[in-house]
């Protein structure tokens, strides 16, 4: 089975920047979607970015989209998610998942999510 272990949170002030990383180890991933999601205190886990097997599609809630960037690199087995302009809404803790169904080049797992991170905490400061 595979593990995934995010990593690069931490506090930043209001328009900075940070980069996360998911590190997926026990099996390779390069075969399936990955995707990154979110929990704020008090709040269900929202969907935040995916990326397709070959990172040819990515898809973004549109509260990130032109923030956040979703990418890739099959052959270090991990996923990353560059996040910019960050917003005190944004304060939450990440979690990045891998969806094991086919879908190609699309980025439809949105309910298909199989193994998860542990997460790492974003916090973002007015």
């Amino acid at each position: 089975q595979v593990q995934l272990v995010e990593s690069g949170g931490g506090l930043v002030q209001a328009g900075g920047s940070l980069r996360l990383s998911c590190a997926a180890s026990g099996r390779t991933i390069s075969s399936y979607v990955m995707g990154w999601f979110r929990q704020a205190p008090g709040k269900e886990r929202e969907f935040v970015s995916a990326i397709s097997r070959g990172a040819r599609s990515t898809a973004y809630v549109d509260s990130v989209k032109g923030r956040f960037t979703i990418s890739r690199d099959n052959a270090k087995n991990t996923v990353y998610l560059q996040m910019n302009n960050l917003k005190p809404e944004d304060t939450a803790v990440y979690y990045c998942a891998v969806c094991y169904i086919f879908v190609g080049e699309s980025t439809n797992c949105r309910s298909s999510y199989d193994y998860w991170g542990q997460g790492t905490q974003v916090t973002v400061s007015s």
